[in-house]
């Protein structure tokens, strides 16, 4: 499925399709917590991104990274708009304005 309704019906398809694990965004990777490991920018790809919008606060605005390292791992990376630009590195940067 590559079109969803809801961020949580995303989650759900993405989980059973491989992309497990939590992730969370870094200054200078992304970071695993179980288990533990960091991927920087160089270990892993985007492979999907899904925008999702709040229907009655901008605030409820959000992205859904579905990401893969360069180990076959996939996990999934949730974000706001916008906040994933402020205080990362150069090269995370440009690697998630590429998408």
């Amino acid at each position: 499925m590559e079109n969803y309704d809801t961020l949580s019906e995303a989650i759900k398809d993405l989980k059973a399709n491989g992309y497990t694990y939590d992730l969370n965004l870094k200054a200078h990777f992304v970071e695993c917590d179980s288990p533990k490991v960091q991927w920087h920018p160089e270990d892993f790809k985007i492979n999907k991104v899904f925008r999702f919008e709040g229907m009655n606060n901008p605030d409820d605005n959000s992205i859904l990274y579905a990401i893969s390292s360069t180990h076959g791992v996939k996990g999934l990376l949730l974000d706001a708009y916008g906040v994933y630009a402020e205080g990362l590195s150069l090269e995370m940067n440009l690697k998630f304005k590429s998408h």
